[in-house]
């Protein structure tokens, strides 16, 4: 990777001092909401996800290029998993997703709760047999109102380019569900990871679904190579 430009380090501090800015004042907002009656926070979330994708075209200079059916209703959807951009842009790129989520981000303070009542997962990489039950649970409870479920099957981010193996639990959530997997490759860690952003184009590409009920060896390297099926071209 290139280093940045002075024009890239300028354009990234506009962008942290808007986006951050309105993400805190927004969590305030979001924090009266989740004690009135109805889901008025999930349209606030909504409005800052869209936000989010504005000032990286208006600041940034990146736009997204979406290729592929989006799918929608109940399906597992697995993402390719580069930068902090797949994760913020969740709730533009699909219908109300259901997201399962690394339990940090449901400990932060105001949006770890709003992030619960949106429909966020925790996953905890060494959960105990209870805990991992209980997700399960939580799972298929959210599964049954028809709303897409995001998972990250690699568990982390990973560097544009290189693989890494699915975690264990994408094949165990995938059996628990029933659900057909739609793969999502994206090719935003050249453009987005890193301190200084890029301008370029990110795509994020959605494949062909794969049926449910699949055993394991045959599930993991399909959806393998659906989330990487960028992994050679870049951003």
């Amino acid at each position: 990777m290139s280093r940045a430009t002075p024009a890239d380090v300028a354009r990234s501090l506009v962008f942290y001092a808007l986006f951050y800015g309105v993400t805190v004042l927004l969590a305030f907002v979001v924090s009266v909401q989740l004690v009135l009656p109805g889901r008025t926070f999930v349209r606030t979330i909504f409005l800052w996800t869209r936000y989010h994708r504005l000032l990286m075209k208006v600041i940034l200079g990146i736009r997204v290029r979406v290729e592929g059916e989006v799918p929608r209703g109940a399906v597992l959807v697995a993402l390719r998993h580069e930068s902090f951009y797949e994760a913020i842009d969740l709730p533009v790129l699909l219908d109300y997703p259901v997201v399962f989520a690394k339990i940090e981000l449901l400990r932060l303070p105001l949006w770890g709760r709003a992030g619960r009542h949106y429909g966020l997962i925790g996953v905890e990489r060494d959960q105990g047999a209870k805990a991992l039950r209980a997700m399960l649970g939580e799972a298929r409870r959210l599964a049954k109102e028809g709303r897409p479920m995001a998972i990250f099957p690699e568990g982390t981010r990973i560097r544009h380019g290189e693989r890494a193996p699915l975690q264990a639990g994408f094949a165990g959530i995938y059996k628990v569900l029933g659900l057909p997997v739609v793969p999502v490759a994206v090719n935003s860690g050249p453009l987005y990871q890193g301190r200084w952003k890029r301008p370029g184009t990110i795509t994020v590409r959605f494949g062909e679904a794969i049926p449910a009920g699949l055993p394991r060896p045959e599930i993991e390297p399909r959806v393998l190579a659906g989330i990487n099926a960028l992994n050679r071209e870049s951003a």
